[in-house]
């Protein structure tokens, strides 16, 4: 992708299965600071689109909550408010413990803070060292494609490397499985596998775990 420069964070777009041409209209960059090489790249969102077209990125401060410290964000309303809830206090939990950042942001692009989310969770500033954060964006992009989207800090890769989210994307990303499911199912599923692996005695991954997690082992008491 010519629109990624050296210092953007890895960007990972799951779904083996997708054919090379769907992949190349399915663009999504979300690019925030390498802790490696503390670059203040912005968190940029874009459309589906050929991929030798420019990514266009949104700066919309309005779209976010009024009330500080949520975790998770819904431009796009794919969880219910109490779906919500439950997720937001399970990566309070998970950061309170264990030091890893989970946010979770649900857009329907162009209806997305972009670039201003970078502030609304300290994500991406110049000099910041506390790389152990993941930012999980959901999209349906119209159906064209797989919904979840990742962008990884350095300090978590060791815990879960890139052939984890490859496989968590394949497993509850697809549009096959968002018709069967529900894309709430999908969003949840997701996010209790990644906590569950982080919260794991390991604390390490290659694929996601089954589903039907305990409460205690999602940080519950």
């Amino acid at each position: 992708n010519p629109s990624r420069g050296p210092e953007s964070a890895t960007m990972l777009h799951a779904n083996q299965n997708e054919s090379a041409d769907a992949t190349s209209r399915r663009s999504m960059l979300l690019s925030t600071a390498a802790g490696a090489v503390g670059a203040a790249t912005a968190l940029m969102v874009s459309p589906p689109q050929p991929a030798h077209a420019r990514l266009e990125a949104v700066n919309r401060p309005d779209l976010l909550p009024t009330e500080a410290g949520l975790n998770v964000i819904q431009t796009e309303k794919f969880l219910t408010s109490g779906q919500a809830k439950r997720l937001d206090g399970m990566l309070t939990n998970l950061e309170r413990d264990t030091g890893f950042r989970l946010r979770l942001l649900c857009q329907n692009y162009p209806n997305t803070p972009g670039l201003a989310i970078r502030d609304y969770w300290d994500l991406g500033k110049e000099g910041q060292k506390d790389d152990k954060y993941i930012v999980l964006v959901v999209d349906q992009f119209g159906g064209r494609g797989n919904v979840l989207n990742f962008n990884v800090g350095d300090g978590v890769k060791f815990a879960l490397p890139n052939v984890f989210w490859t496989r968590l994307s394949g497993k509850y990303g697809t549009t096959f499985y968002v018709r069967d499911n529900g894309i709430d199912l999908a969003i949840t599923n997701a996010v209790e596998a990644i906590v569950s692996c982080l919260r794991s005695e390991d604390g390490f991954c290659t694929s996601p775990p089954d589903e039907a997690q305990s409460l205690r082992g999602l940080g519950f008491k």
